[in-house]
Parts: C-alpha cells; sequence; structure tokens
C-alpha cells in the first residue's frame, strides 16, 4: 500500500506563491497516475491536477496556466506549484495515487489565500 504525505501549505497572500510536495513511502514510478484534489468548506473535493506515468498532465479550467504539477521518480515525490495564488484557491489539498483499482489518499495539507 503506498502511502502519501503531504507537506508544503500554508498563509499565501493573494497572488503570491506556494509549492505542495507529495511524498511517498516507495517508488512512484509504477503508479498510473498522481494527483491533486481539492476541498473547501461545504465544497466538494474537485479535482485540480494530474500527472500520469507517462508525463502527461491535466488541470481543472479553474487553475489552467496558474499550477504546474510534476513527478520526481528519482525521489518519489510529486510537487503542485502554485501561482497567482486566488481567494478561491484556498482549500485542503489531498495527494492522490492511483493505480487503476485502487487509490491512495494523504491527509492533507492546508492553503489559505488572505490578505
Amino acid at each position: 500500500q503506498v502511502q502519501l504525505v503531504e507537506s508544503g501549505g500554508g498563509l499565501v497572500q493573494p497572488g503570491g506563491s506556494l509549492r505542495l510536495s507529495c511524498a511517498a513511502s516507495g517508488s512512484i514510478f509504477g503508479i498510473y497516475a498522481m494527483g491533486w484534489y481539492r476541498q473547501a468548506p461545504g465544497k466538494q473535493r474537485e479535482l485540480v491536477a494530474i500527472v500520469t506515468s507517462a508525463d502527461t498532465t491535466n488541470y481543472a479550467d479553474s487553475v489552467k496556466g496558474r499550477f504546474t504539477i510534476s513527478r520526481d521518480n528519482a525521489k518519489n515525490t510529486v510537487y503542485l506549484q502554485m501561482n497567482s495564488l486566488k481567494d478561491e484557491d484556498a482549500a485542503v489539498y489531498y495527494c492522490n495515487a492511483d493505480e487503476l483499482g485502487d487509490e491512495y489518499w494523504g491527509q492533507g495539507t492546508q492553503v489559505t489565500v488572505s490578505s
């Protein structure tokens, strides 16, 4: 079973940047897709970005052009670089591993956007 630990959340002003990290307990080389999701108070959890084992990416329209997902197989880590942050980006961000049958989630890291 893959264990995931997120880090990098915190308080940032609108227009600022944060980089989230998701460290996996083992190799992520064979995992079909790694992704970031977020859940704001009163909202459903939503997809933010996905990167596949083939290094293709997909983003929610709301973050396209501002966020970048990447994976470092040597470090067993997935990143989410968040730029030009907006108030609506505030949420708990969760890392996800999709093995095409089994899914694993991290505990989440809080991102707060406030002036």
